[in-house]
């Protein structure tokens, strides 16, 4: 595959870097572009708080710290400033495990939901991004896409 033809589109050298490489920093310039433009939409939250509060959300019972790290595949230490700026906006509240009083429990608030309904139409305006993204990608490459990075993942947490 000729992958200069298809990169010169974003005026950027492939030379003799190898695919591997090159996918790694594609992966993290979109993953940048993509939080840069979900802050300008958000406005009022940044896109790494809107992520925690859909993590949350994601989650069977309310999450502890730990547990959401895990699903956000960040750190505590950043999880944890993501979540005190929450707080203080009144978006999330964190209780006491009724079982293990160490544990603290991560709930969102109405506000939070009264936010994601307001800002996201009922999830009308995520479906429309989301769909707008991955305009002319067929299931195939979606889902060998989605292989692929899950394999990345393992990779990386063995190493």
């Amino acid at each position: 595959m000729n992958y200069n033809k298809e990169i010169n589109k974003t005026n950027v050298e492939f030379g003799d870097m190898p695919p591997q490489a090159f996918l790694l920093g594609l992966l993290s310039a979109f993953d940048n572009r993509y939080q840069a433009a979900a802050d300008e939409y958000l406005k009022e939250i940044t896109w790494k708080q809107f992520f925690a509060i859909i993590c949350i959300n994601l989650c069977k019972e309310a999450p502890t710290i730990n547990e959401l790290s895990d699903v956000m595949g960040s750190s505590h230490q950043n999880v944890k400033q993501i979540l005190l700026r929450l707080e203080k906006k009144g978006f999330i509240a964190t209780f006491e495990d009724e079982k293990d009083k160490r544990k603290q429990r991560i709930y969102v608030t109405d506000a939070a939901r009264n936010f994601l309904e307001t800002n996201d139409n009922n999830g009308q305006q995520s479906q429309y991004v989301i769909g707008r993204i991955f305009e002319g990608i067929d299931e195939k490459s979606l889902m060998t896409t989605i292989q692929t990075i899950m394999k990345m993942e393992r990779n990386l947490n063995e190493l």
